[in-house]
């Protein structure tokens, strides 16, 4: 059976954008940051996530705790840089209330005698929080399942891989809806016509991806350059691009119905002299994809094309998403 593409309309409205970030990004675990940035108790990091503002901070018992970043008085920030030292508490930047590091109201500062106010009934609210291999997840359905569950493909995909210790970090904005962004990710059709580079350096013919549980494996054999052949994505929105001695971490970050930002974590050993070729490969690919996704987010924008099809043979992860979507939208 002929499998057919979304409908233009969900790239476009950001109706459909507000919709996802509920149905589709308060569900899933998404990358937050870097364990090693949480050493000690009362470090943080901090980021926004499709839209919600949250943070991740190292409990005093060295337990591992995230909240969404706004205070229960009128809405200020608990902290506003990406990274950095809280001590024992959380002070809202606005007016001053003071969170212990488990989200209990310690002080509604200066607040005054108010008839019916309890401090128990203002704690900060909650998100769950967990790490794996060195790197911070949360996910704002506290009944979500394990994040293990979703990564065990991957983690068994990385196997006894070390992890690298020099962190490098890129971002590149990028104009497009962050699902035309997803699919140019999740297939290596347009390897050809986009990457031309990159065809020489691996037998695109053979290029295969598949889907394990919310893991699509990619993998094509590398004849040259610094690319691995091997690439992973987890939905909804994170890959891990291997690179010869090289990991990069690739967040594509929603940002509204027509903005996106690719967050990349490149996590090396300090003096290896891969890095710089693993850049240099990365940044390439990325300028030709951002290219190629800005146009065709223009011409879903023109209004001329509303639906196309999908080739059973390079698109079975862009039909798996698409469907993946549709579901859990449809049950709001």
């Amino acid at each position: 059976m002929l499998a057919v593409t979304a409908q233009a309309a969900l790239y476009r409205d950001p109706a459909v954008f507000e919709a996802e970030r509920r149905g589709v990004f308060s569900r899933a675990w998404q990358f937050l940051g870097l364990e090693a940035d949480l050493g000690q108790p009362g470090d943080y990091i901090a980021e926004t996530l499709a839209g919600f503002p949250i943070v991740a901070v190292r409990g005093n018992g060295g337990e591992l705790r995230a909240f969404h970043n706004v205070c229960r008085h009128r809405a200020g920030p608990l902290v506003g840089d990406a990274a950095g030292h809280c001590g024992g508490e959380f002070v809202c930047k606005y007016h001053g209330w003071r969170y212990a590091l488990d989200g209990r109201l310690r002080s509604a500062t200066a607040f005054g005698a108010a008839e019916g106010f309890d401090p128990r009934d203002y704690g900060l609210f909650p998100v769950k929080a967990e790490a794996w291999r060195g790197f911070v997840f949360v996910n704002l359905d506290l009944g979500a399942a394990p994040l293990m569950d979703t990564v065990a493909p991957l983690d068994a995909l990385l196997g006894n891989r070390p992890q690298p210790s020099t962190v490098l970090r890129r971002s590149h904005p990028i104009g497009c809806n962050w699902k035309v962004y997803v699919e140019n990710y999740l297939e290596g059709y347009h390897i050809d016509a986009v990457h031309p580079a990159l065809a020489e350096e691996v037998d695109a013919a053979r290029y295969a991806v598949r889907m394990e549980g919310a893991i699509a494996v990619h993998e094509v054999p590398a004849t040259a350059g610094a690319a691995e052949g091997v690439w992973a994505w987890m939905y909804p929105n994170l890959a891990f691009n291997l690179y010869k001695g090289v990991v990069m971490v690739e967040h594509m970050r929603p940002l509204g119905a027509h903005r996106t930002q690719l967050d990349y974590v490149y996590l090396h050993e300090a003096g290896d002299p891969q890095i710089e070729a693993a850049i240099e490969t990365s940044e390439r690919l990325t300028r030709e994809d951002v290219w190629i996704c800005e146009r065709v987010q223009e011409n879903l924008d023109a209004g001329i094309y509303s639906a196309g099809v999908l080739s059973p043979r390079h698109e079975n992860a862009v039909a798996w998403f698409q469907a993946r979507n549709a579901a859990l939208l449809a049950a709001g």
